[in-house]
């Protein structure tokens, strides 16, 4: 999760948020698929050899300059330049913001997984746009194209390249030519005809100016006499660089660094304290598996899943509805056969087609129907 800035070969192995699946292949003997394995490697790693990404210089000049002023405003803090009102009203949006990521640009717009009412849609897109990671439509879009070829050249943030890369770096760099390619066959017609996300998208410069830089500084220097510097450098520099690089943990560290209970074949994995950072994001191999559950996570507990426990309020308030989650008989199933070996071990993929949420295509017809029965 974060800001952006002919077919993919899909591996089998170890790779990838908000917030998945690579291809099955059903090969008639095992040396066959270690072979075939061993041939679309190479063939990936040529491909590689082919593409030298440049540098985006704007993109990466904003980025120094947001991490650069992050370190300018910590200081502030810990010297006590800054006022304890300040600081507080820095982590409020840290945390709201974070829940129009989550909420908002991931479970709702990227995957579908529920749906809202268009007050919640508006305090959604309100608190996402606080965040400053691009316009709604950017964000679903790359995510969608991320989930669908996760872990080859067209995945945006593809791990395989790298802590780096997947964490900022494919933000400052230029996109492969397969992720070029494929955002334009994904689907996005159903946010093309939602009025909320494609006004914001229209008018995401001057909203930024507003809600991203205006609004975070102007309120600490107005209602408790902040100096201007100290709220652009601690409630703008800051907070935004802290938003991006919980997303960006998401990117790197929940592809690389936890476990694979539901499918050891793919990159993602469960990473605790991604999930506490990113309100409930963490539990990305479940994710991948199921990208149209609302929970993105088996876990009943709302303390490591604040986003679930947003939702379901507001699905008590009648503005969140049609809930999709995952029946307990489907995850135990999933988990048996496809985990990282709690339960056995299997060489196939849990999903014969990657998905990128509720609505694509490839959805299996098992799911599909589950999905429909369950959702809330």
């Amino acid at each position: 999760m974060a800001p952006d800035i002919a077919d993919p070969v899909v591996p089998v192995g170890n790779a990838d948020g908000c917030c998945q699946s690579t291809r099955q292949r059903v090969p008639a003997a095992h040396d066959d698929n270690n072979n075939q394995i061993e041939k679309e490697s190479a063939i990936e790693a040529s491909h590689e050899d082919q593409f030298r990404p440049e540098i985006r210089w704007p993109d990466f000049i904003a980025q120094l300059f947001l991490h650069v002023g992050f370190l300018i405003g910590i200081w502030q803090v810990v010297t006590l330049q800054a006022m304890l009102y300040t600081v507080l009203w820095t982590v409020i949006l840290v945390w709201c913001s974070g829940v129009g990521i989550t909420a908002g640009a991931h479970r709702l717009w990227s995957h579908k997984s529920y749906k809202a009412k268009w007050p919640l849609r508006v305090l959604l897109m309100f608190l996402f746009t606080i965040c400053g990671q691009r316009d709604a439509y950017t964000w679903a879009h790359d995510h969608r194209v991320h989930h669908k070829y996760s872990e080859t050249d067209a995945d945006p943030h593809n791990a395989k390249r790298g802590f780096f890369f997947a964490h900022v770096g494919w933000v400052f760099l230029t996109p492969h030519p397969e992720v070029v390619a494929k955002r334009k066959i994904i689907d996005m017609s159903d946010l093309e005809a939602d009025p909320i996300v494609m006004w914001q998208k229209k008018y995401y410069l001057p909203l930024f100016a507003l809600l991203v830089i205006g609004f975070p500084v102007l309120v600490p220097y107005y209602y408790w006499s902040e100096n201007i510097w100290v709220a652009f450098w601690v409630c703008f520099t800051v907070r935004f660089t802290t938003t991006l690089n919980i997303a960006f943990f998401v990117n790197s560290v929940a592809h690389m660094f936890g476990n694979r209970p539901y499918d050891k074949n793919i990159s993602p994995v469960e990473n605790l304290p991604v999930a506490i950072a990113a309100l409930g994001e963490g539990w990305h191999n479940y994710h991948h598996v199921f990208p149209w559950d609302y929970k993105t996570g088996e876990l009943g507990s709302y303390m490591f899943n604040v986003t679930t426990g947003f939702i379901d309020a507001f699905a008590k308030l009648g503005w969140a509805y049609e809930r999709k989650s995952v029946s307990p008989d489907i995850i135990e199933r999933r988990a048996a056969k496809y985990g990282d070996g709690t339960r056995f071990l299997s060489d196939d993929c849990a999903h014969q087609d990657p998905v990128w949420g509720f609505g694509d295509s490839d959805i299996a017809k098992e799911d599909l129907d589950e999905i429909l029965r369950r959702q809330e």
